[in-house]
């Protein structure tokens, strides 16, 4: 009882801003003793990092971030090391662009590291917002050699030898399975819409409300059909958009995510849906998708690393769900006919989901601030 009223509190304390989590893509060629590097480092994470807005009406102007590139370049460059070998390579600072990735603006910072000699080995050490932001990653793409290979970065991993040779698949594979399972835990829209429809699943619909299941197997296999429908649609969309088939802005994207979790919590107070949850699930999950794609869309990988990638990221996904599927279940079938579940957890969670979820919708889709 003790860790779901834990649950309940810390789903009253959300904060009223999620979104995706904090990433920047590095891109390495290597060519010989020369490595040419473009950082893409958003810019709202620079900004709360050195400060870029100089009058502070909470509006980046393309003079703000010009004024400070030197700023820029000498912040984020005093926290990459590169090495070939056993000998530190002199990286460089070049020109500075904005690009737009799927998640907002993002200052493209265009680099060269000088090598003492050519090596079969490079090693990069990455401590970008390191003392800041313990969940951002640093996604890397290596080119050597005409071959192209991946590597993720973030405070528990911050140094890598990489080979120039390039680097197996089922590496890149292994990364993107672990940022997969890290991304869906840190998601929490994406937690809690999933939560949402899980929590009716060990009750049933009677006369005077919502009663306890009669049995664990009915309620498993309700269970099993929601995440299915999830996992079967998010899987349709990630791979359709890292792919290019199919591309959604990310204003539009982030917004129904968080219109799919009022939906979800709604309908636990006013069923609507409540006999066929897992087409809400399938319906909402397609959208889902699009969310989970940002990470790899961004990246651009190609050939293979962009496979093993898809694959490892949405396998990740996926542990990481089932992860959070078999604490819920067993604890919740165990309360289900507790006035604290059916009132406190369901009621209560609901309504408390329900509003979180609308301070982000109004936030993504009228850009207000209401945090």
């Amino acid at each position: 009882m003790k860790n779901l009223i834990l649950v309940l509190l810390l789903v009253l304390a959300l904060p009223a801003s999620a979104h995706k989590p904090s990433d920047s893509y590095l891109t390495l060629d290597v060519q010989q003793a020369r490595i040419e590097g473009r950082w893409d480092i958003a810019l709202r994470d620079l900004d709360y990092a050195i400060g870029l807005d100089a009058d502070g009406d909470g509006r980046l102007t393309w003079d703000e971030v010009r004024s400070r590139h030197s700023a820029i370049a000498a912040y984020a460059l005093a926290r990459l090391r590169l090495a070939m070998g056993e000998q530190a390579c002199t990286l460089r600072a070049g020109e500075q662009l904005v690009d737009r990735h799927t998640d907002g603006s993002y200052t493209a910072l265009y680099f060269t590291a000088a090598c003492p000699r050519p090596g079969s080995t490079l090693q990069v050490d990455y401590r970008l917002f390191a003392d800041l932001d313990p969940q951002h990653k640093g996604l890397l793409q290596l080119r050597a050699g005409g071959r192209a290979s991946t590597a993720i970065f973030g405070v528990d991993q911050p140094v890598q030898a990489l080979a120039l040779n390039g680097v197996p698949a089922w590496r890149s594979f292994l990364a993107y399975g672990r940022d997969g399972v890290l991304h869906i835990w840190a998601g929490f829209d994406h937690i809690l819409f999933l939560v949402s429809l899980l929590l009716p699943a060990v009750l049933v619909r009677g006369d005077g409300g919502w009663q306890a299941a009669p049995a664990f197997r009915a309620a498993a296999g309700d269970v099993v059909k929601v995440v299915t429908a999830f996992t079967v649609a998010h899987s349709l969309t990630l791979a359709a958009a890292t792919l290019g088939i199919v591309t959604l802005p990310s204003r539009l994207v982030e917004s129904a995510i968080a219109a799919s979790v009022v939906f979800a919590a709604l309908n636990n107070l006013f069923p609507l849906v409540h006999g066929r949850r897992w087409l809400a699930a399938f319906v909402f999950g397609l959208v889902h998708g699009f969310g989970f794609a940002a990470v790899l869309t961004d990246l651009g990988l190609p050939g293979a690393s962009l496979a093993a990638a898809l694959a490892g990221f949405n396998l990740g996904v996926e542990a990481g769900q089932l992860a959070i599927v078999a604490a819920f279940l067993p604890l919740a079938f165990l309360l289900r006919a507790s006035w604290f579940y059916r009132r406190l957890v369901l009621t209560g969670g609901s309504l408390a989901t329900a509003g979180v979820a609308a301070i982000w919708l109004a936030e993504r889709a009228l850009g207000l601030s209401l945090s």
